[in-house]
């Protein structure tokens, strides 16, 4: 076979965006979270000058990179309708923008 005959797969740049909307929305998640719920602010808070934002964000990105490690490790090789990998991940991040803004996460309260 050669190499131009070889198949075509976006299976890794699919685990790639899925996990960025998947990080995104847990980024979000903690926000409310730790607004609302006193133990888990103080649980996300890992450096005191930065409060509670500093576990949020850490635990955000070492998620983030475990869940594309194993999407990546699941979707590598395989063929995906691009479209609908790109609204669910641009959905999970929206969901995460929208989660990060203050009169979003004081309702909660």
């Amino acid at each position: 076979m050669a190499l131009h005959d070889a198949p075509k797969t976006n299976g890794a740049a699919a685990a790639a965006l899925l996990a960025a909307g998947i990080g995104s929305f847990i980024f979000g998640l903690l926000t409310v979270l730790k607004e609302n719920i006193k133990a888990v602010g103080n649980a996300l808070n890992f450096y005191n000058p930065v409060g509670s934002l500093s576990g949020a964000t850490t635990v955000a990105v070492v998620l983030w990179i475990c869940i594309w490690i194993i999407l990546h490790l699941l979707l590598r090789g395989k063929e995906f309708k691009f479209g609908g990998v790109t609204l669910i991940a641009l959905i999970l991040i929206g969901l995460s923008l929208v989660a990060t803004f203050p009169p979003f996460f004081d309702m909660f309260h």
